[in-house]
């Protein structure tokens, strides 16, 4: 789609999301001037559980591979999934030069080598002091915190003004692993003149100032004198505080640490090689040394926060864990809160654990988890630091984007500046000017296993089917030249009915089939297809009425 389609005068530098408006996940945005279009991140989301078999939801990459040629860079402001768990799909569309953080760079690296992208791949590491120049654009970053280290907010310096992509951020001034944010260059960019924010609304509804890594740490030290037998601590693997917290605690009261889970042995890998996490190598241990130490002298650290079916800490709950049991007195501290969606998934693993035997610490009330993400007050400090006189609220579903809208507001930018907009909506701007220039298509592309946008909404609907109601399959044997049926109707079941029990009702949806084919093979024009739509038709018919439900029905024919 060219600029000429969707309106875009040669002055007006538009800005984008692929993904990222009206939902938690899927960061991608772009910000253009003529043709120069900086990418900043290149998210998932995680299905939700009525996208059946879908493995992850990415942006259709569609309008940037029309544009291939425009794009000078793709900049990560870190490296959680939701903005980086994309790229190696991204590469494949538009490969561009890459620049991230170390932190960001190092995770990137793992994901692209394990997709066979990595030597293909243009990287290129960035920190707080690089700045990319181009004809038109120019991009710079400044140092936010987060629950990860290496977490920068991206200002693209354009002819019109500065338009800031803040990334996720909060402001703990007392970090634990990293430096705290950089308050004088937000400053300093509000000062030159940000003509268009667009800020992390996700906490937009807590109508606070986020607490400091350092006062979760304090909770740690002391959940730690407490506890006697051993210690099993899930969080996000990179959340590398989190985890040097818990291995600081663990040294202190003689506990060894040894590292369950791929995602969680790598953060510590990778945590180690760029100094975010500071632990003596020998106080690490394997499976099998943990197995022979007093329980008061072993931390387990595990991936599995969320409840993932397939992580360290879930088969640990249901007792398929090849390497570790629960035993009597193990304490299990979730030192996350669920994200939204996996709340099920969580509290099936605490009960799991408790009905194990562990005694588990989670949930809010113990002071183990802090959000990444600033709440009401840190988003209206941001505003008033970069003082934008266009504000476009994103990361984060509608009602949040709203309370956004209202808190920029309260601090002073003119409502008739602020933009609620949906992925595809292209916010036209100059210095003085901004107005919503069209729209290209951003659906949601699925992946399945190794498909990609193969899945579409008949296939999931056919998979609710499913998932609710079961199958039923028509097997017959047509003559369709005599009109004849030489063989059956037969109906199998599977998911709807106990066939040894339901003889009536199969043979009355017999009778029912055996009806509707004969009624369709004397049509004019009789066929295959025909004859399928009139039993699908009837027997859906008859299925409802008798149970009230939809299984889907499958006929197999053998036509002579």
């Amino acid at each position: 789609m060219s600029d000429a389609e969707l309106k875009i005068r040669p002055d007006e530098v538009t800005v984008y999301a692929l993904g990222g408006l009206g939902e938690i996940g899927k960061n991608t945005y772009g910000i253009q001037y003529k043709d120069e279009i900086i990418v900043v991140d290149a998210g998932v989301k995680f299905p939700e559980d009525e996208l059946l078999g879908i493995d992850y939801v990415i942006p259709d990459y569609t309008f940037l591979k029309e544009n291939r040629d425009k794009i000078k860079a793709l900049v990560i402001t870190h490296g959680h999934e939701d903005h980086i768990g994309a790229i190696h799909f991204f590469l494949q569309a538009v490969n561009v030069p890459v620049y991230a953080g170390p932190l960001a760079m190092a995770l990137i690296k793992n994901k692209l080598e394990e997709h066979h992208l990595l030597k293909d791949a243009d990287l290129h590491e960035i920190n707080e002091d690089t700045v990319l120049t181009y004809e038109n654009l120019s991009v710079e970053f400044f140092r936010t915190t987060h629950s990860i280290p290496d977490t920068f907010g991206v200002a693209v310096h354009t002819p019109q003004g500065i338009v800031v992509e803040t990334g996720d951020f909060k402001f703990d001034f007392t970090p634990t692993t990293h430096q705290p944010p950089n308050l004088q260059k937000m400053a300093r960019l509000g000062e030159e003149g940000v003509l268009l924010l667009m800020s992390d609304s996700t906490n937009a509804e807590r109508p606070e100032f986020t607490k400091s890594e350092r006062w979760v740490g304090k909770t740690i030290d002391r959940l730690f004198d407490e506890i006697t037998g051993r210690i099993i601590f899930a969080t996000f693997a990179s959340n590398m505080s989190r985890v040097q917290m818990a291995c600081e605690a663990a040294i202190a009261h003689g506990r060894k640490i040894a590292v369950f889970g791929r995602s969680m042995e790598n953060a510590v890998k990778n945590g180690l090689t760029l100094g975010y996490i500071d632990v003596p190598e020998d106080q690490f241990v394997d499976a099998r040394t943990i197995n022979k130490l007093p329980p008061e002298k072993v931390l387990i650290l595990s991936t599995g926060s969320q409840g993932e079916p397939m992580a360290a800490l879930a088969r640990i709950a249901n007792g398929t864990h090849r390497q570790i049991k629960i035993q009597p007195d193990d304490t299990v501290i979730f030192s996350s809160s669920p994200i939204p969606g996996n709340a099920s998934s969580v509290n099936r693993v605490i009960n799991e654990l408790e009905e194990a035997g562990a005694n588990v610490i989670h949930g809010k009330i113990n002071n183990i988890h802090t959000s990444g993400h600033g709440g009401q007050q840190e988003q209206k400090l941001m505003l008033s630091l970069m003082k934008p006189k266009f504000f476009m609220p994103i990361h984060g579903e509608y009602s949040m984007l709203k309370v956004h809208e209202g808190l920029a507001t309260a601090v002073g930018v003119n409502p008739d500046n602020i933009f609620l907009l949906d992925n595809g909506d292209v916010l036209a701007l100059t210095h003085d000017s901004a107005r919503v220039a069209g729209h290209f298509s951003a659906e949601d592309t699925y992946v399945d296993g190794n498909g990609i946008g193969d899945v579409g909404t008949a296939v999931l609907r056919d998979r609710k089917m499913l998932s609710e109601d079961g199958l039923v399959v028509v097997v017959a044997t047509i003559d369709l030249a005599n009109q004849e049926i030489t063989a059956g109707p037969d109906i199998l079941s599977r998911g709807f009915i106990y066939m040894r029990e339901s003889e009536e009702l199969i043979n009355e949806g017999r009778r029912e089939i055996f009806h509707a084919m004969i009624a369709a093979m004397r049509e004019p024009n009789a066929n295959e297809h025909s004859i399928r739509n009139a039993v699908v038709s009837r027997l859906q018919r008859f299925l409802f009425e008798k149970t009230h439900r939809h299984p889907l029905i499958l006929p197999m024919f053998i036509m002579i």
